[in-house]
């Protein structure tokens, strides 16, 4: 049994083109869905399952995170109500445990084909999309993954030697347009280059952001806000500030003064 756990990133995208080109059988794709990743994401979502459609491969399928009495709780929600940031602001990674992990973990244990792989004492493989580069989230995730009872782990870009470019032309080569980076549209790893394009091109979203700052600020202590030792509102509002040639910037880059031809 054979479940891949897909980001809908260039990774886990190029992953599921080797295993077809490879000849490795792909039972089950799973997409956990926090409620917040970008609009290109979810875009990108039929795209791909119009690819394994055309491949005989299964269709992708979307789980959420639910509280106890099964309603949906998204990670937005969540930093609202609590009027915390994601946990990654902190230094945690309780958001990608809770809305991407647990999810898909969830799915499994209800889903009678990986129920049928436990029930005669075996495992259920499955694939991660880390490419050769990242060697040190495997390592990371060594001992967890040698202590899992359900689960063997398989890092197939790994075991392939895939590079990130490796990954990006076996996307090209399948006609495909390559997929943004996956993340949730207020993560605190965002660089301040997608802060400003978010700025420009999802004002909503950007404002959407911007709520869950202004909501944790009064029980923030060390943390500054969204860019951890920095607020994102701060830096839109310094940016605004100054004055910028608009045409010397790349358009994945523009500052926030130059919105609407400014």
């Amino acid at each position: 049994m054979n479940v891949v756990a897909y980001g809908a990133g260039v990774n886990s995208t190029s992953m599921l083109i080797g295993m077809y080109h490879k000849g490795i059988p792909v039972d089950l794709i799973l997409f956990a869905d926090p409620g917040a990743e970008q609009p290109y994401t979810y875009a990108y979502i039929p795209i791909m399952n119009d690819w394994l459609a055309r491949h005989g491969m299964p269709e992708i399928q979307t789980v959420c995170y639910t509280d106890r009495n099964g309603n949906r709780l998204t990670l937005e929600q969540e930093c609202l109500r609590s009027g915390t940031l994601p946990a990654i602001a902190y230094g945690y990674k309780k958001c990608s445990l809770k809305h991407k992990i647990q999810p898909q973990d969830k799915f499994c244990n209800n889903y009678p084909p990986c129920r049928e792989v436990w029930a005669r004492g075996e495992k259920v493989f499955k694939y991660i999309g880390y490419d050769v580069g990242e060697m040190q989230r495997k390592e990371k995730a060594r001992e967890h993954d040698e202590a899992d009872s359900k689960y063997t782990k398989v890092y197939a870009l790994m075991d392939w030697g895939w590079t990130r470019e490796d990954c990006v032309a076996a996307i090209l080569r399948e006609g495909l347009p390559l997929p943004g980076k996956s993340s949730c549209f207020f993560c605190p790893s965002m660089k301040k280059r997608e802060i400003r394009t978010l700025y420009h091109q999802h004002r909503d979203l950007y404002d959407r952001a911007i709520a869950i700052e202004d909501g944790a600020r009064p029980n923030l202590i060390t943390v500054k806000g969204l860019g951890r030792d920095w607020a994102w509102r701060d830096f839109v509002e310094a940016d605004l500030n100054q004055t910028a040639m608009c045409w010397m910037f790349p358009e994945d880059d523009l500052p926030c003064n130059c919105h609407d031809g400014g």
